[in-house]
């Protein structure tokens, strides 16, 4: 989501979810790098959702690094919102099989 501003600068954050673990970022990035995991994430048809204070918050997190406990309940809605969009439950994904999500500003 932009911010209605040309100063600040486009945000996204990918995340990784395994269905096991805490999701996990998966890619990052600003500018150029924002607009091409936004590329990425819609040519592969990954849902993506607009909250530019929650992609700033988890673009401050490293590769990798799980999710802080304080963001579980607000990024499980969007999880499930993803699954609903398209027609599936958690349930319906192959075990191994991770599950992507886009947080973009």
């Amino acid at each position: 989501m932009t911010s209605g501003t040309e100063q600040q600068s486009r945000a996204a954050v990918a995340l990784k979810y395994d269905g096991e673990k805490a999701p996990t970022i998966s890619a990052t990035g600003t500018h150029e790098l924002a607009e091409e995991i936004i590329r990425i994430a819609r040519e592969h048809n990954v849902p993506l959702y607009e909250n530019a204070e929650l992609a700033s918050i988890l673009a401050r997190l490293s590769l990798n690094e799980e999710i802080p406990e304080s963001l579980y309940r607000v990024i499980a809605e969007i999880l499930a919102f993803a699954f609903h969009i398209r027609g599936l439950t958690p349930e319906d994904r192959k075990p191994g099989t991770p599950s992507g999500d886009s947080m973009n500003q």
